[in-house]
């Protein structure tokens, strides 16, 4: 994962272009001004295999990678924003 590990107080949202899950969480962290790397999993399938390994073998998107190595599926702002607080 380290081709995508962000720094510290960044996340890396894995994303495809047509999932609207997607769409509404890059607004929502635009909006509040978190700082993310967006990786479209189509585009690099080695992302693609972060995600499916995180993810019990399935690609769900979007996935958020944050720096201690840890990822969520489909989290909330606010649950972006406490794992970014506690970091």
């Amino acid at each position: 994962m380290t081709a995508y590990q962000p720094q510290s107080g960044h996340v890396t949202m894995f994303t495809t272009p047509w999932c609207g899950y997607c769409r509404n969480l890059k607004t929502q962290l635009q909006r509040a001004e978190v700082p993310f790397e967006e990786v479209d999993i189509e585009q690099h399938p080695d992302a693609a295999e972060i995600v499916s390994r995180v993810n019990g073998g399935d690609q769900t998107v979007p996935t958020l990678l944050f720096a201690d190595g840890t990822a969520a599926t489909n989290p909330s702002l606010a649950q972006v924003r406490e794992r970014l607080g506690a970091a």
